[in-house]
């Protein structure tokens, strides 16, 4: 039997609520990690998250092992931006952000950014009977972001 697909989260009883529709324990690093990522406009790394769990008193591993757990639970997406870092967002059913969408990293100063209202896709070129290609997972896109350009 598959996982329960979790719901739209928006403060701490969703939050605890989605975490046990989850099958995680309601603990408080999560729902911090939880609330932080609602309000992200673009995907945190485990390094940024640490920093933000660290003066409540939670360790690095802490931090990622929450963001494991939530990530296999559903809770979360995990995204590599080409750089060999892992970032992770929050999943929100129902809503335009938790369709996969792609990310805009800048050239420049590093910002990344989501597009959720950009569509890409992937066909073969004309005289192509079929492309090698049978499922995109991520799309990421690199320029120069309007501060930098």
């Amino acid at each position: 039997m598959g996982k329960p697909k979790p719901r739209a989260v928006a403060g701490v009883d969703d939050y605890r609520q989605a975490l046990r529709g989850a099958g995680l324990r309601s603990t408080a690093a999560r729902i911090v990690v939880l609330e932080h990522l609602s309000t992200a406009r673009a995907p945190m790394s485990h390094a940024e998250i640490a920093e933000i769990l660290e003066p409540m008193g939670f360790d690095r591993a802490t931090a990622y092992r929450n963001l494991i757990d939530l990530t296999e639970a559903g809770l979360l997406t995990r995204t590599e931006l080409g750089d060999h870092v892992w970032r992770f967002e929050l999943r929100r059913p129902g809503h335009e952000h938790d369709s996969e969408h792609p990310h805009f990293v800048c050239v420049d100063c590093g910002e990344v950014s989501c597009l959720p209202d950009v569509q890409v896709s992937i066909s073969p070129s004309p005289g192509t009977k079929r492309s090698s290609i049978s499922d995109v997972t991520e799309v990421l896109l690199r320029g120069h972001c309007g501060r930098c350009s």
